[in-house]
């Protein structure tokens, strides 16, 4: 099988040994997919390559992705919170696959696993679900909106291919919507507080309280007064 391999392409991307022999960074269960056709990918800074074999396995299809954060970077800050980062394609400016990930931090295998914004939308919102925390969830939205803009300008500039990406625009539009109903807006948050305001000022024993306090407050002046005064 190797015979018919790339192997050049190969060897120049540092996937195979001069030896014809692959990298020893490759597990067999890494070989295999790759023979088989699945992608391979490698990830360097901000730079991300992704390898295919076509052809048969006769020729090395390569892009080269350029992402807005290094890996490292990622992976510390996703520890604290669910890190986005956009993948911007710089071989192929007609590509549909929108690069959009987000990195989830696992607490309990302490792993971090990226996940497609639009593939895997449904895991993503289930994980910003369960945090119950108003701020991640906006963030996600915030997250979603920018990636329909993204596939709207996309649908102008490329009808011929519209049809895919409008669904995947249907698909970012009904999480949106999934988010909305999930969510407080600012207006239920406003309401919260002022209820909570409300408790407080109607609250017999507060407001018992603050009228007694004003009330020795009265009796104590006036005391010093009768002093001041039978002192003169």
């Amino acid at each position: 099988m190797n015979e018919q391999l790339p192997t050049s392409d190969l060897k120049e991307y540092g996937i195979m040994s001069e030896d014809n022999t692959f990298s020893k960074r490759l597990s067999n269960k890494d070989i295999e997919n790759f023979l088989k056709g699945h992608a391979m990918i490698a990830d360097n800074g901000k730079d991300r390559l992704i390898f295919l074999l076509t052809d048969n396995n006769t020729r090395l299809n390569v892009n080269l992705y350029q992402r807005d954060k290094t890996i490292d970077e990622i992976v510390k800050q996703s520890q604290k919170k669910i890190v986005y980062s956009q993948l911007n394609e710089l071989t192929n400016s007609k590509s549909i696959d929108i690069e959009k990930k987000a990195f989830i931090y696992d607490q309990k295998t302490q792993q971090v696993t990226e996940y497609d914004l639009l593939k895997d939308t449904e895991k993503i919102a289930q994980v910003v679900a369960e945090k119950k925390d108003i701020q991640e969830s906006n963030r996600f939205k915030n997250e979603l909106l920018k990636l329909k803009g993204y596939l709207q300008d996309k649908i102008d500039k490329f009808p011929e291919i519209g049809k895919e990406i409008t669904n995947n625009l249907n698909i970012v539009s009904k999480t949106i919507s999934t988010i909305d109903d999930a969510t407080p807006n600012e207006s239920q948050s406003q309401k919260q507080q002022q209820s909570k305001l409300r408790l407080d000022v109607n609250d017999d024993d507060l407001y018992q309280d603050a009228n007694r306090h004003r009330e020795r407050e009265e009796q104590q002046e006036q005391e010093q007064h009768r002093h001041r005064g039978f002192r003169r």
